[in-house]
């Protein structure tokens, strides 16, 4: 029992501390404007980039996209409604780039996904548009 209530403290105090320091809009560095999709309107990337939001994403940013997933009640930031403009206005480099660095919860996906799959992952979002 006392392994379980300091585990729970322990996520707690984490999530307490990564949730006060993301609270401000979050942008990419300007290079990341620069770098070019290697799978630009690929079907089958679109196809495999859903497979993986469905997978790893969905239960924050939810199965249509628009940051509604299950755990989005408790995160801080709020998951990204990636059909909004605010998302698909954003340069396919600084999605890509977001995806691999990860920002508070939301994981580093640099080590879990590779470049391929993470470039997909963008196929897949703009997909989502409103």
């Amino acid at each position: 029992m006392k392994k379980i209530i300091l585990v729970v403290f322990f996520v707690s105090l984490w999530l307490l501390f990564n949730s006060n320091n993301n609270t401000e809009e979050w942008v990419a560095p300007a290079w990341t404007d620069t770098l070019k999709n290697p799978f630009s309107n690929d079907i089958k990337a679109i196809s495999e980039g859903k497979k993986i939001y469905e997978s790893a994403c969905w239960s924050c940013h939810g199965m249509g996209g628009k940051g509604d997933g299950p755990a989005a009640q408790t995160i801080n930031p709020k998951p990204a409604d990636h059909t909004s403009e605010i998302v698909q206005k954003q340069s396919d480099g600084s999605l890509y780039w977001k995806i691999t660095k990860g920002r508070g919860v939301m994981a580093p996906y640099e080590k879990v996904y590779s470049k391929q799959q993470r470039w997909k992952l963008v196929c897949y979002i703009r997909k989502l548009k409103k």
